[in-house]
């Protein structure tokens, strides 16, 4: 399969309910018991890359480099959030995405990914290497 078949308009979706350990009080922010935005982002994140996950070339992957999330309204536990997916720009690796997020009371998040597609041999070598340069 090959990278060109990572086009404009694909659309992925993820979903989750919001349990205690999404809420912003498990990461600190005591007294404030909804799903914190930490969650939300990654929510977000597994849309695009739901996306694209069919179409990514044997020997590739895809990694995340940039969020830009805006955290509408607060959403309690119990609730299932929706995030859904479009890829709106394909330049050459970079990836862009227009993401929402909906509690199903209302909107609770609009978001802008940057993700690009890269080789999975070289990613981890690198990986490897920094590793090592730990070692000692």
């Amino acid at each position: 399969m090959a990278a060109s078949e990572i086009t404009p308009g694909l659309q992925g979706r993820a979903s989750r309910k919001v349990e205690a350990t999404d809420l912003a009080s498990a990461y600190g922010n005591p007294g404030v018991e909804v799903m914190s935005s930490m969650t939300l982002m990654t929510l977000l994140e597994q849309a695009a890359i739901d996306a694209i996950a069919e179409r990514i070339p044997p020997g590739m992957m895809s990694v995340g480099a940039r969020m830009e999330m805006d955290h509408l309204a607060p959403t309690p536990e119990g609730f299932t959030v929706t995030a859904t997916a479009e890829l709106v720009q394909v330049k050459g690796p970079k990836m862009v995405f227009e993401l929402t997020a909906h509690d199903g009371v209302e909107q609770v998040a609009g978001a802008t990914h940057v993700r690009f597609l890269v080789p999975r041999d070289d990613f981890f070598q690198g990986v490897a290497a920094k590793q090592a340069g730990q070692a000692g």
